[in-house]
């Protein structure tokens, strides 16, 4: 394929047109295109990590993002303080809250599966509240990047969702029923599930499969502080 060249004979697809780039100040201001529903899946490492990575990237130009977790367990090493709480709470514009309980449903972890069920449906409340506080905000506008979520998001991204969805938690109609009550403007994500969601085949704009082809905890590796929390 021919690369496209302007007038003055660079090419248009390079991005700054080969010039290094650099940091700016983090102003408000309102995304051009948003408005899509993602869905990230599988049974690899890196879901939750690919959609707070695009949130931060979102963030960093001045669009209003936050996280709602549905669940974030793991194994015994992982700790309750992550850092992507830490960096979420230094970053201008990204907020984040966890009601999901700690441990995995249906894992023998000590939690308790009845509570599971409480918190993925206080979840599934809270994400609620938020969709319904987005169609109140004007999304083609600037939000305050210190103002809170029930103000109005650009992005939201519901970290485990699918995972809450996959374990009869909350019912697959109550995704579908959070992607019908999204407003136009609003990017919404979604995440988890190593069971492919193909109830949401048709209701996606973007589906990602995240495939495992080696993990070391097959060989005894236990949680890092650093890469898995």
């Amino acid at each position: 394929m021919s690369d496209e060249r302007t007038s003055d004979g660079t090419v248009e697809n390079t991005p700054g047109q080969g010039r290094t780039p650099e940091s700016e100040p983090i102003e408000p201001k309102a995304p051009e295109e948003f408005g899509l529903v993602q869905v990230w899946w599988g049974d690899g490492k890196g879901k939750t990590t690919a959609t707070l990575g695009m949130g931060m990237r979102a963030a960093g130009h001045g669009h209003r993002v936050h996280v709602l977790q549905f669940m974030k367990g793991g194994a015994s090493s992982v700790e309750a303080v992550r850092g992507e709480y830490n960096a979420i709470a230094a970053l201008p514009g990204m907020s984040y809250e966890n009601l999901g309980h700690y441990g995995w449903h249906g894992m023998a972890d000590g939690s308790e599966d009845e509570s599971h069920e409480e918190q993925a449906q206080a979840g599934l409340e809270r994400a609620r509240e938020l969709l319904a506080a987005a169609s109140e905000a004007d999304l083609e506008s600037a939000l305050p990047l210190d103002g809170v979520p029930e103000d109005g998001v650009h992005m939201l991204i519901l970290d485990e969702v699918l995972y809450a969805a996959d374990r009869d938690l909350i019912s697959e109609d109550d995704v579908l029923e959070l992607i019908d009550s999204k407003p136009d403007g609003l990017e919404l994500v979604l995440s988890g599930s190593h069971a492919e969601p193909t109830y949401l085949q048709e209701h996606a704009d973007l589906i990602t499969n995240v495939r495992k082809q080696k993990h070391p905890i097959e060989d005894g590796q236990r949680a890092r502080r650093g890469t898995e929390f």
